[in-house]
């Protein structure tokens, strides 16, 4: 595959993921190749390319007489996703209360204080794909760690960045989800692995509940 092909189908991947992250194609939304194609301004060869790397992501889902399709979930596999996330990322902020580098702290105190004013100003919203802008990816990258980060932002569990997603824009939990930040990062800052795993796990347990609460059945 040519460096040019190559970027085609990663500028496509990137759409089709977003689409599917942000809602704009449906769970179980069927994906005609020839529309998908014309919609996008791709020729089938890197459309078929992005859709097999979507299935590798589980985003995407192939069935006989089908064809391509959005991937679904069921309830429990989420709660399972959830509860595995809770105990990962846990252990994230405790390796990172002993490994983050001071600079690092200091880019996440002021990431939330962004996010903070944001909400202050009713300007905050979601943010897709931001990795700058990401609280838990700061976090998970400071746990030196490189196991936890594929696990938690690789394929496995790809499709919990659907609800990650859709539960951030739900605007009424924004202000007790910062405090929550707030509250993990001077964890994290006063170097106490207890505590900051403790944050980071209520952090998540109130945040997956409000994705259950609004989770279709």
């Amino acid at each position: 595959m040519s460096s040019e092909t190559s970027s085609l189908v990663d500028g496509v991947v990137a759409r089709l993921e977003e689409e599917i992250i942000t809602g704009r194609l449906a769970m179980g939304a069927r994906l005609g190749e020839q529309a998908l194609a014309d919609r996008l301004g791709v020729s089938r060869g890197p459309l078929r390319e992005a859709l097999r790397r979507l299935e590798g992501r589980r985003l995407i889902v192939r069935k006989h007489n089908v064809g391509a399709q959005v991937a679904e979930i069921t309830t429990e596999a989420l709660m399972e996703m959830l509860v595995l996330r809770e105990a990962l990322e846990g252990m994230a902020a405790r390796l990172a209360a002993r490994a983050m580098a001071d600079q690092e702290i200091n880019e996440l105190e002021q990431l939330v204080a962004v996010q903070v004013e944001k909400e202050r100003r009713s300007e905050y919203s979601p943010e897709y794909q931001s990795p700058n802008l990401d609280f838990h990816l700061h976090i998970v990258r400071g746990s030196r760690n490189r196991q936890l980060h594929e696990m938690l932002y690789g394929d496995p569990l790809s499709f919990l960045r659907v609800f990650r997603y859709r539960g951030s824009a739900l605007v009424l939990r924004t202000p007790q989800a910062l405090a929550e930040h707030r509250a993990i990062v001077a964890a994290i800052a006063a170097r106490d692995p207890d505590t900051a795993e403790t944050a980071m796990r209520s952090h998540l347990r109130n945040a997956h509940a409000n994705i259950l609460a609004n989770v279709p059945r």
